[in-house]
């Protein structure tokens, strides 16, 4: 079930951004075949997260019957994924101009990390190489301290998989007007300069300094938007940016609004920073939720991503699923409409209201592709 029921998509094997994209189009309802090398361990897939609601062939593209196979595939497909480096597939014989003289109306959708074109397009590189030169890791980190990684998120994840799906989705709608295929370059370099977009407005505005970390608005410098450390050694963060966010804060944790009352002044806000963190660690994390949490503080305590399934609010949303005893999120964003089509054949408790049958139906896992 889902909004993509009906789509086939072909994902050749790959890390990273690829498979994230090849799982989200699943979780929609498309059928995804992965094209596993021959030989690869299906043990380690069964951990894969990526590998949900797809199907795997095991293909040998070394070898003309396998190459043959594989385009054979692509007659009936609508998209092919291609994780590979520039000029590959082309090597291997099954590159676009290939694919699509065996099926007109196939979308060939490429990831990188530097693109299909430009001088490091053939070098190696992973997801902090793609940050570096966009801006986005030097802006990453404390005052007077090296960039910290934010893990793969940037490049690989929002950059890379995020542009690639929705690289596919549009080219999808064309598609079905035109009746013509297509070829995506979507680059992680070029995904991750995208996301950086708030920031060039920002610093045109006079409102950002970019050689300085931890001293603007968003990347720690405010004191009232940061992570603190409390009392039993867990962390909270707080952004309460708007006024009346900050007035709350204030009312909350006992300020004076003698020495905490000009919030924009970034002049005090390392000395405000430093009392804040005198106050926080008065009070566990527990303590300051209890105080906190579900206000319009703009508050939320501090989890490891094993703990976060936990939370009360991840819980009600069925945020989290089990699969094959691997906690996982969820497939997002929800689609009501299809996730009824699956309730009234398992129709929820009772004691649940209509509105939400949605989530309860998704964590029931009656939806999942």
């Amino acid at each position: 079930m889902g909004p993509l029921n009906g789509y086939t998509v072909l994902e050749l094997a790959g890390i990273g951004p690829a498979p994230m994209g090849g799982m989200i189009l699943a979780d929609m309802g498309a059928e995804v075949i992965r094209i596993d090398r021959a030989g690869t361990p299906p043990g380690l897939q069964m951990k894969d997260v990526s590998s949900r609601g797809k199907k795997s062939v095991a293909v040998n593209l070394k070898d003309p019957e396998g190459i043959e196979t594989l385009l054979r595939m692509v007659e009936n497909a609508d998209v092919i994924i291609d994780p590979m480096r520039p000029g590959v597939c082309e090597k291997l014989g099954i590159g676009p101009d290939v694919c699509l003289e065996r099926n007109p109306k196939i979308i060939f959708a490429r990831m990188t990390g530097w693109g299909q074109e430009g001088p490091l397009a053939q070098a190696a590189g992973h997801d902090i190489n793609y940050i570096s030169i966009t801006g986005a890791l030097y802006a990453m980190g404390r005052k007077d301290e090296k960039p910290v990684a934010p893990l793969n998120l940037v490049g690989d994840m929002g950059g890379g998989g995020m542009l690639l799906v929705n690289g596919i989705l549009a080219a999808l709608l064309e598609t079905a007007n035109s009746g013509k295929g297509q070829v995506i370059d979507a680059a992680m370099v070029d995904g991750a300069a995208q996301l950086m977009w708030m920031f060039h407005g920002f610093q045109a505005m006079g409102m950002w300094n970019e050689k300085a970390r931890e001293s603007n608005l968003l990347d720690g410098g405010a004191h009232f938007y940061d992570t603190y450390e409390c009392a039993d050694g867990e962390y909270v963060s707080i952004g309460s940016i708007e006024p009346q966010f900050y007035a709350l804060l204030k009312e909350k944790m006992e300020l004076s609004e003698e020495e905490f009352g000009d919030q924009n002044n970034p002049a005090l806000w390392p000395d405000l920073k430093v009392r804040l963190e005198e106050i926080f660690k008065t009070k566990t994390q527990a303590e300051w939720c209890e105080l906190m949490e579900g206000t319009d503080v703009c508050f939320a305590p501090v989890l490891n991503f094993v703990d976060a399934p936990t939370h009360p609010a991840n819980v009600a949303r069925q945020t989290y699923i089990d699969v094959d005893g691997v906690t996982q999120p969820a497939p997002a964003p929800v689609f009501p409409a299809h996730l009824l089509k699956c309730a009234m054949a398992v129709p929820p408790p009772a004691r649940i209201p209509p509105m939400y049958w949605a989530p309860w139906v998704l964590g029931k896992r009656k939806c999942r592709p």
